[in-house]
């Protein structure tokens, strides 16, 4: 995130980007990561359940992060040239409820989003917060392909007061 924890807005929806996947990247992505019939062969993926080459899930997830990263490069790279300060970046204690909605074929357009469903605090680091997002892909007809539940660690503006133990 770059900007802190006390100025994320619950129900915020940020556009990442869009992609447009190409039979080539498929197949190449596909051949390194998720070998799977419909995934590398055109013949067979037309015999399977998705009638026609698709892209792997994980590639689907992964242009989603590419998406994501992009985005905040841009913005910390705007907030500096406006002199604004970037709060350092923190790490994902992981994602929930991960989902592959429809297949994503060749052509097709994914544009990445993520909304802020909540902000959690976290008493044993108080400096910083938990943004939860739901993130999302969807494509050029308006459907979702894709769909996770983020956490990050956000930066706090000012460090969440704490109650003293055994007192």
């Amino acid at each position: 995130m770059t900007i802190y924890l006390e100025d994320l807005v619950i129900g915020e929806k940020v556009i990442f980007g869009s992609h447009r996947f190409t039979k080539e990247e498929i197949l190449i992505f596909a051949r390194d990561f998720d070998p799977q019939p419909f995934h590398v062969d055109e013949a067979a993926a037309e015999r399977s359940i998705f009638g026609k080459l698709s892209a792997s899930g994980w590639h689907t997830a992964a242009m989603w992060m590419r998406a994501m990263v992009d985005y905040r490069q841009r913005q910390a790279e705007a907030d500096h040239r406006a002199g604004k300060v970037v709060p350092p970046s923190g790490p994902s204690p992981g994602i929930n409820k991960l989902r592959w909605l429809k297949p994503v074929y060749v052509g097709d357009t994914i544009t990445y989003t993520s909304t802020v469903t909540d902000k959690l605090d976290d008493p044993k680091r108080p400096d910083w917060g938990i943004a939860v997002t739901h993130d999302e892909g969807v494509n050029q007809k308006g459907e979702a392909v894709y769909s996770a539940i983020g956490r990050v660690y956000v930066k706090r503006r000012e460090p969440l007061k704490t109650k003293p133990r055994g007192g």
